[in-house]
């Protein structure tokens, strides 16, 4: 055999082990009540899942401003992979170009606080073998995502027990102007209290220590500095939490990246039976 020939062979073993253990892909559409439409959202489970097999832990796994529920699993397809390695379902919920995961206080027909943390989370354990406890859900997720992550697991701490952010817009009062915050919550001047009840950073006080936290955060992110104050944050409240700090940008080479670790956090959290 040649050496090209040994490399192609090679290559096209590892493609197919690889592809071997891709997890099977859903499209599961959930009719909101609160906003009256249908809602997609891409479920990734494990390859041995089986609709009568054992139940998984679930990870609620939240996409960016103007993304969709198609982005984690197309721009970092190795999640597909990594459902199958820590044995869960990863559950990438469409949250809108720019929801920001809130229930908007000034337009109805915006209600993703309540979406995700309600109609989503019924739909998934109805629809699949779940363990339905909190011991066994996690959410995270990047940019506004991270912010939405953070967001509702502080909020609704009967429904998620781990939560995570990577890159993710903690302190949304900087940014005034930007990402269509503003539509969601009101102009800033005429709106503070909004901004002020709806940023993460704003939040901590909802934390007694049990929910378990994970924040990343590059460097030369535009985000950087918020997810360190936040970080300071919960350690003069003695809230305990990992928090990461390293070289990178706002791109997908870095939350590609992040995304395994936070699902080591996330698989060291899950209580299985």
């Amino acid at each position: 055999m040649t050496k090209l020939k040994l490399t192609l062979a090679i290559l096209f073993i590892n493609l197919f082990l690889l592809n071997s253990v891709i997890a099977q892909v859903d499209t599961l559409m959930v009719f909101s009540k609160s906003m009256n439409k249908n809602i997609p959202n891409l479920v990734i489970k494990p390859d041995n899942y089986k609709n009568d097999g054992e139940k998984k832990p679930v990870l609620y796994l939240l996409h960016g401003a103007t993304g969709n529920y198609k982005d984690w699993a197309t721009k970092a397809p190795l999640v597909k992979k990594y459902a199958n390695d820590f044995n869960i379902i990863i559950v990438c919920p469409d949250g809108g170009f720019t929801s920001w995961y809130f229930d908007s206080p000034v337009d109805s027909t915006m209600k993703y606080e309540t979406y995700v943390s309600k109609e989503l989370v019924e739909a998934v354990d109805k629809n699949y073998n779940t363990f339905a406890n909190k011991d066994n859900r996690a959410i995270t997720g990047l940019s506004m995502g991270g912010h939405g992550a953070l967001y509702l697991a502080f909020r609704h701490q009967d429904v998620w027990g781990a939560t995570g952010s990577t890159s993710g817009g903690v302190d949304i009062r900087p940014f005034p102007n930007n990402w269509d915050i503003k539509k969601r919550l009101g102009t800033y001047p005429e709106n503070k209290d909004n901004w002020e009840k709806n940023s993460v950073i704003n939040l901590v006080y909802l934390l007694d220590g049990d929910l378990k936290i994970i924040i990343d955060c590059g460097y030369d992110d535009f985000f950087f500095d918020d997810n360190k104050r936040l970080h300071e944050k919960l350690v003069e409240r003695n809230i305990k939490h990992d928090y990461i700090e390293r070289p990178g940008v706002h791109n997908w080479e870095y939350w590609a990246n992040a995304i395994k670790y936070q699902l080591v956090f996330f698989n060291d959290f899950f209580k299985r039976e």
